[in-house]
């Protein structure tokens, strides 16, 4: 397989489109129709289907697309770290926060990328744990902050701390009058919680085990923008990071309460393990860990130091 039709293969599978693809990788159209096709004439097998929507994946497509994304972004980025042997940092960098650090994080490191590092281009995918573990091991994803054992992943793992999980209600619903309120009682209460696949889920119904008490889980959300909102509307109790409901709290419009038995998630840092950091990732690294410090050092994410 030649790499041209790799890559050629993988920006059309990850736009849907043919013309979408030409202007990303400025080839003209017909160039990358051939491409495709010769492709298709060596697997002998249709890799996509043609509607007037696009260009979707057939199942060989998105086995072949798993099985080279990979390698694709690894050869990018050699280009791209000889390339940077010469001058500042260059090349495209993939990010995967859980989305409570990608609400307190993103917007600030992303103007402090595009301060120092111009020639970088970083992507940034939110997304839960489980997600971003997947595309770290699969090559598709160079760094992450997440929630985990370190100890379970198989992946080059730093820890960050402890992220606090606090009550978090309506306004008006006298969490803050509070301050702090029993676990078990707040365990009682309706509740507004991500499914199951969810770190913190897992994290709540073993508390509720332990405790032998039965949720009351009238409504899930596994958009951590849904899940707030839920609890504005007066639909149930959430319980988060401190960090993450910052602003809404700042505004009036949740309150928040410290649970009286503490319950804590560890924050790592993740790489894969199986291949040398990019020079473009290894900046990146480097720009992140002074961001979580700076974080830490204004009050805005209140991590606990293992």
């Amino acid at each position: 397989m030649d790499f041209r039709q790799l890559r050629t293969f993988s920006c059309v599978a990850e736009l849907g489109s043919l013309s979408k693809a030409s202007d990303t990788l400025r080839v003209a159209q017909p160039a990358l129709s051939r491409q495709i096709k010769l492709l298709e004439h060596e697997l002998r097998i249709e890799l996509f289907t043609r509607n007037g929507r696009g260009m979707v994946l057939t199942e060989a497509g998105r086995l072949l697309l798993a099985r080279t994304s990979g390698i694709v972004r690894q050869i990018d980025q050699i280009r791209d770290d000889i390339q940077s042997a010469k001058g500042p940092p260059s090349g495209q960098v993939v990010l995967g926060l859980v989305p409570t650090v990608s609400c307190v994080l993103s917007a600030r490191f992303a103007r402090r990328c595009v301060e120092k590092f111009p020639g970088i281009s970083l992507r940034i995918v939110e997304s839960y744990s489980g997600h971003l573990v997947e595309w770290l091991h699969r090559g598709e994803m160079d760094l992450a902050i997440l929630y985990g054992r370190s100890a379970d992943l198989h992946l080059n793992v730093q820890s960050l701390g402890r992220d606090n999980i606090v009550a978090v209600g309506p306004r008006g619903c006298g969490l803050a009058r509070k301050k702090s309120v029993e676990i078990g009682w707040l365990l009682r209460q309706r509740l507004v919680l991500p499914s199951h696949s969810h770190g913190l889920r897992a994290l709540i119904e073993h508390a509720a085990a332990q405790r032998k008490i039965k949720l009351n889980v009238q409504l899930e959300a596994d958009s951590f923008r849904v899940l707030t909102s839920l609890v504005e509307e007066g639909l149930g109790f959430a319980l988060l990071p401190p960090s993450s409901v910052h602003g809404e709290v700042a505004d009036g419009r949740l309150e928040t309460a410290v649970v009286s038995r503490p319950m804590t998630r560890e924050l790592i840092f993740a790489s894969p393990i199986d291949r040398p950091a990019s020079t473009a990732s290894l900046a990146i690294t480097a720009l992140l860990r002074e961001e979580v410090a700076a974080c830490r050092k204004e009050g805005v994410w209140d991590i606990k130091l293992s």
